[in-house]
């Protein structure tokens, strides 16, 4: 355990200055100051960042940490070690599951095995319905009783608005927000890309913008007509982001997500039968990454999150059609957003750490997480933003080594990971 971070960076006001940090025995910070003159007696509690940023610890309000039924994948262990690596000491685990947890006693052994076996704060989500694709709603009320974070099914669009109505209706009553994973199924027909030019030069089926943007505008409706809080995972489309930002304009309890893939990467991306690529929502147009840029600047994107998805090696060495979705993002997330929104974009490194920190400890009511401040637990993160460094393979924690994005040179390398003073990571 650290007692002692010296000669870092903080951002105050939104500017970089020197801070000292201490932290006492129960892993809570004492003392912000420019200089902290008490050391401890040992030595090796004195932590120096040499003039690093130093962080509170990121929020990922969207994580799979497989485990349990598909642990060939993730487990609890690897899963938290990677996102430490990544800097993030609070994460939300998604329910899709085997089995799902979607009764009582499966679903409380879960958020035990969560604080137990994991290296930060791990949270967990709740199915709304029955194996995450039946219309039999869960007790949420039970399930909030349990520690539940909300309410997902994540990995399947609920389907039947009548279901979604009454369900939000449920968590608007007990005031927890309904997580959306928003996939219209009849209108995917068999689509594992975009539906554009990828689509059709490789003679791949795509899938339409309108399977997601159409379950947004009707879970819009019902949200309306519930006042509940309604979440949207991962939006990826133009259509989506206008449909959010006149639902915020009219008071709608309404608030979204965006990836780090979504917002770096679109179909053009895809020139060959490269599974890496493959993951749901899929990439689309530059046009649509473009309104994504722009619903962050606007605020209509509330924060970031990874949409974390280890998956084999031989599963990710399919093709496109035979491949899963999905991608890993917990130990690259911070160093791709800050290379490419920060470094060499246009937002500044108060937006990037808000979208990682603060907004997402709102958005999910998580009141001591993603705090820097005397009096809050010492979850912090330092990195280096200055040196580059490149994404390797070798060097993840995670299970899962696919994403499209090992080899490309980044900035903002992660150097410590503190989880209530602990050492969750730190680098060599």
């Amino acid at each position: 355990m650290y007692q002692l971070i010296k000669n870092g960076q903080v951002l105050i006001d939104g500017q970089l200055q020197k801070r000292d940090i201490a932290i006492d025995a129960t892993g809570q910070i004492t003392a912000i100051e420019p200089t902290i003159t008490a050391v401890p007696t040992d030595p090796e509690t004195i932590y120096d960042a040499h003039g690093h940023f130093v962080s509170a610890g990121l929020i990922d309000g969207h994580v799979h940490f497989r485990d349990p039924g598909f642990t060939t994948k993730e487990t609890l262990k690897t899963g938290s070690a990677a996102v430490a690596h990544g800097g993030f000491t609070s994460v939300i685990a998604m329910p899709n599951l085997r089995p799902v947890p979607d009764n009582l006693l499966d679903f409380k052994t879960l958020v035990a095995r969560n604080q137990a076996e994991t290296s930060v704060h791990t949270y967990q989500f709740a199915p709304i319905t029955n194996e995450l694709t039946e219309q039999t709603i869960v007790d949420m009320s039970a399930f909030k009783a349990a520690g539940a974070a909300g309410f997902t099914n994540d990995g399947h669009g609920v389907q039947t608005a009548q279901t979604m109505y009454q369900a939000m209706q449920m968590a608007a009553q007990i005031n927890m927000p309904i997580v959306a994973h928003v996939e219209d199924e009849s209108l995917v027909n068999g689509g594992v890309i975009h539906d554009g030019q990828a689509a059709k030069k490789l003679g791949i089926p795509g899938i339409a913008s309108v399977s997601e943007s159409a379950q947004v505008a009707r879970d819009i409706e019902l949200a309306r007509a519930t006042s509940v809080h309604y979440h949207i995972c991962h939006i990826s489309t133009k259509e989506t982001v206008n449909l959010v930002r006149r639902a915020k304009k009219d008071g709608l309890n309404v608030t979204c997500e965006v990836t780090p893939h979504h917002l770096l990467l679109d179909d053009s991306a895809i020139t060959s039968d490269n599974a890496m690529l493959k993951m749901n929502p899929p990439l689309r147009t530059l046009a649509d990454r473009q309104a994504l840029w722009a619903g962050l600047m606007d605020g209509t994107i509330d924060i970031i999150a990874t949409d974390h998805a280890p998956h084999t090696t031989e599963e990710k060495q399919q093709s496109l059609l035979k491949a899963p979705f999905g991608i890993v993002g917990s130990e690259t997330a911070f160093s791709l957003l800050y290379t490419h929104l920060v470094a060499n974009g246009p937002f500044s490194l108060a937006q990037l750490t808000s979208w990682l920190t603060t907004n997402p400890a709102h958005v999910f009511n998580l009141p001591h997480a993603g705090q820097l401040a005397v009096g809050q637990p010492a979850d912090l993160a330092v990195f280096n933003l200055t040196d580059t460094t490149t994404i390797d393979a070798n060097t993840f924690l995670s299970k899962g080594h696919n994403t499209p994005f090992i080899g490309e040179a980044v900035q903002g390398d992660t150097l410590l990971t503190l989880v209530a003073g602990q050492i969750a990571y730190q680098k060599e």
